[in-house]
């Protein structure tokens, strides 16, 4: 062979060498990088659910959203939760879900007025005529598409919303009539619609987060209080006040809140799975809710305390009354104004319509 043929020859081999070797890195870097890609869809990231409320319908959707996100993410979500506010009290729980310090919060939307005053919008008095009705306006399509992507830009990621029970007020002195409302301190979430509610029944209206409402009643800071019958029979309210007058105005919703950031640092299927899970178990809670919100009201009277209804002429005027609240509160708020008109609608389209 000549010197040519032989230098020719010595260049090929190498220059073959030199793809194989070339092959051989890419291959490794392919490898690697899958490898990495594998390790971060292994991670295990964790969602504390905070609530203020503890064993009724709130903490059972917790139970079960939790329970549904780690078995449809394989373990790599570790749901965490922490009722009656162990996380601090509800303002607290707020910001602690805007700044990704708590991963989900499950509370009624009126608390969130202070991120955008159109939350307040499912308290508005004659909304809805029942429980039943109540959760047929929490499960429509243009409630849940307004509701849900408020606070979008304030870091909160709306995945379901439902009703818990209607609204009834506790008292340390009984409220037969309506005439016994007057003059009486009572304690109301963060909505204009509940204070004016309040004031046109002759009522004082303390806006008041739940942890401070038991303690204040104690100590004779309010007369009474507007929540729910899971609240005051699981919290033990007699010892305080036993009345419970059932006003059925306005329902109690809730609102599932998932902590935008927290979403955001999420690989994609995992999105899925926390809005996917979310808006399903939001569904799935109402026949649970239904039970729980009349377990806790035989659970008063077994433990005391005294359930009232005004009589029915009283009731219907308290209805005529509460009537125009939505409006005139609304009225000079145009974002508040068109949120109440969606919802209104809502609630005129689903009064009759089949369901739970």
């Amino acid at each position: 062979m000549s010197l040519a043929k032989r230098q020719l020859s010595v260049r090929r081999v190498a220059t073959v060498g030199m793809f194989v070797v070339t092959m051989s890195a890419v291959t490794m870097l392919v490898v690697t990088l899958a490898l990495t890609a594998a390790r971060a869809d292994d991670k295990t990231y964790v969602m504390k659910i905070t609530l203020p409320t503890i064993n009724e319908a709130q903490h059972q959707l917790a139970k079960n959203y939790a329970a549904a996100v780690e078995r449809d993410s394989g373990g790599r979500i570790k749901a965490e939760i922490y009722p009656a506010s162990q996380l601090g009290s509800i303002p607290r729980q707020i910001e602690g879900i805007q700044f990704g310090a708590i991963q989900c919060g499950i509370i009624p939307p009126e608390f969130f007025v202070g991120v955008d005053e159109r939350f307040e919008v499912m308290a508005a008095p004659g909304l809805v005529d029942s429980m039943a009705h109540a959760l047929r306006l929490s499960g429509d399509a243009a409630v849940l598409k307004l509701m849900l992507g408020l606070g979008a830009e304030k870091g909160l990621h709306g995945v379901g919303m439902f009703s818990t029970q209607p609204s009834a007020v506790v008292s340390r002195v009984p409220i037969r009539h309506l005439s016994d409302f007057k003059g009486r301190k009572i304690r109301v979430f963060a909505s204009q619609f509940q204070t004016e509610a309040m004031t046109r029944l002759g009522a004082t209206p303390v806006a008041m987060t739940l942890g401070d409402v038991l303690p204040a009643l104690q100590q004779g800071a309010i007369d009474g209080a507007l929540a729910g019958m899971t609240v005051y029979t699981n919290f033990h309210y007699q010892d305080a006040a036993k009345y419970v007058t059932e006003t059925d105005q306005p329902a109690v919703f809730i609102i599932v809140e998932v902590s935008q950031k927290w979403y955001d640092s999420l690989p994609k299927d995992l999105q899925a799975i926390v809005d996917r899970d979310g808006a399903a178990e939001s569904i799935a809670i109402d026949p649970q809710a239904v039970a729980i919100y009349q377990q806790a009201r035989k659970g008063w009277t077994d433990g005391g305390g005294e359930l009232i209804k005004l009589p029915p002429d009283e009731q219907k005027a308290m209805v005529a009354t509460l009537a125009s609240v939505g409006d005139d509160v609304s009225k000079s708020k145009p974002a508040l104004r068109e949120a109440y008109e969606i919802v209104t609608e809502a609630a005129r389209r689903t009064r009759n319509a089949a369901g739970p």
